[in-house]
């Protein structure tokens, strides 16, 4: 499987607190975890004020898919596989994310890009509960006309 992360050992909890630190070293506050029913973590809100404006952002990490793409490689899954491939994915979701948010806050720290030019997909509409790019997406990327 050529997927960066995909056999890392680090635990989501580490790759989580470090997003945190680096976002709230960017300027990052008030963060809040997402969980779903099952208690897995699915995306970490938080709010950054830009020009006077307070902005809300939402993060997510789509454990489930890679959970799906993990299972491809058993023929007969047992439990146990099934926990395991669970805990994988959710280390190799989280460490993803943790990657992409420290290449992408050394971009900005490096001029090469702003806080909203990287983070704009994720701005969260709490009235909507949807994220500009979820938004965008579901109007079949009219809205961009």
């Amino acid at each position: 499987m050529n997927i960066k992360n995909y056999t890392s050992t680090v635990a989501f909890e580490t790759s989580v607190n470090r997003i945190e630190k680096n976002l709230v070293k960017a300027g990052a506050n008030n963060i809040l975890k997402t969980y779903d029913d099952n208690q897995i973590l699915k995306g970490i809100q938080f709010t950054k004020e830009l020009n006077g404006t307070t902005i809300s952002f939402k993060v997510e990490a789509k454990t489930d898919k890679i959970y799906q793409l993990l299972m491809k490689e058993f023929t007969r899954p047992t439990e146990i596989s099934k926990k395991n491939s669970l805990n994988q994915a959710e280390r190799t979701a989280w460490k993803l994310i943790s990657d992409w948010v420290d290449i992408q806050l050394s971009l900005i720290a490096l001029d090469q890009a702003d806080f909203m030019q990287i983070f704009l997909p994720y701005v969260f509409n709490l009235n909507t509960g949807k994220t500009f790019y979820s938004t965008i997406k579901e109007s079949e990327f009219k809205l961009l006309k």
